[in-house]
């Protein structure tokens, strides 16, 4: 297999690792919610909106380069 076949199936996985990442933030920022600190809550959940904002140009790219020409 080339290194060029690799590069969609590694960046696929790093993607899967980054959402997992932000589901566990996100879980953390919740707790940290629950125990008063409401404030940082709200910086840890604005600074995961760019995760959810470059999510569908990922998804989109990863696909065209996992498409078969």
């Amino acid at each position: 297999m080339p290194n060029s076949d690799l590069l969609p199936s590694l960046l696929f996985k790093i993607n899967e690792n980054q959402l997992a990442l932000e589901a566990a933030i996100l879980e953390l920022s919740n707790w940290v919610e629950q125990q008063g600190g409401a404030e940082v809550a709200d910086n840890v959940r604005g600074a995961l909106e760019a995760i959810d904002r470059n999510e569908g140009f990922i998804k989109l790219t990863l696909a065209a380069l996992m498409t078969p020409e």
